[in-house]
C-alpha cells in the first residue's frame, strides 16, 4: 500500500501552502502525505496536492461517509480513521479505496478483520502503551499489517519499524504545523531529509 516507511501526518490551515508543502515532500524523497480533515482547508489542500506528480495523497481523521466521499472526490487515494467507523469502512470498500482505521485492542482488531481489512492503524500508539502493547496484539494477529501513529518521533520510530507487523509509521515531526504556517519550507525540507535518511535502510 505504501512505498515509504514513514507517512507524514499533516495539518494545513491555509490551502495556499499545500502545493509548496507537497512539492517539498516530493523533492526531498518522501512523496506521500496524510492530510488530516481537521481544518476547513483540508479538502482544498488534498485537491491541490493530488495534482503534484509522484505524490501519494490520503485523507486522515475521516469520521463520516460524507467526509470520505468528499476526500475521494478531492483526490485522496487512501483514507485513515482514528477508530472503526463501519459505515465509512464499507463506503471506502465500495469505492475500492484503501482505508486504515485505528484500533486500540484485540477486540477492535478482530472487528477490523471481520470487516475484511488487512491493515489497521494503532492509535494513539505511545499513549496506549507503545511497542509493548503493539507486540502483544500483533502476536495473535500476525497476518495483519499495522501503522502506529501518535507519539511517533525520531527517537522511537526505528523501534516500531523493526517489528514485522509494522508496515509504516505515521508522524508529524517533519511537517510541524507552525513551520507550515510560517511557510518555512527550507527547514521542513531538512526535517524531511532527516526522516528519509532515518528510514532508508527499511525502504530498501
Amino acid at each position: 500500500m505504501f512505498s515509504q516507511a514513514i507517512i507524514p501526518v499533516i495539518v494545513i490551515k491555509n490551502a495556499q501552502h499545500a502545493t509548496a508543502l507537497g512539492q517539498t515532500l516530493v523533492d526531498n524523497g518522501l512523496p506521500i502525505a496524510e492530510v488530516t480533515l481537521r481544518t476547513e482547508s483540508a479538502l482544498l489542500s488534498i485537491q491541490a496536492m493530488s495534482q503534484i506528480e509522484g505524490l501519494q495523497v490520503g485523507a486522515g481523521t475521516v469520521l463520516t461517509v460524507e467526509q470520505a466521499r468528499q476526500a475521494i472526490e478531492s483526490g485522496a487515494t487512501f483514507l485513515v480513521s482514528p477508530g472503526i467507523h463501519q459505515d465509512v469502512i464499507e463506503y471506502a470498500q465500495s469505492q475500492s479505496i484503501p482505508i486504515i482505521p485505528g484500533i486500540t485492542s484485540p477486540s477492535e482488531m478482530a472487528k477490523a478483520i471481520d470487516l475484511g481489512l488487512d491493515t489497521v492503524k494503532f492509535f494513539p500508539a505511545e499513549a496506549l502503551g507503545g511497542i509493548k502493547l503493539l507486540k502483544a496484539i500483533a502476536s495473535v494477529y500476525p497476518h495483519i499489517k499495522i501503522m502506529p501513529t501518535g507519539g511517533i518521533s525520531p527517537s522511537n520510530v526505528l523501534d516500531y519499524l523493526a517489528l514485522d507487523s509494522v508496515i509504516a509509521c505515521g508522524g508529524s515531526w517533519m511537517v510541524p504545523e507552525d513551520l507550515v504556517k510560517a511557510q518555512d519550507f527550507d527547514t521542513i525540507a531538512g526535517l524531511i531529509k532527516e526522516a528519509v535518511q532515518l528510514s532508508t535502510p527499511l525502504n530498501n
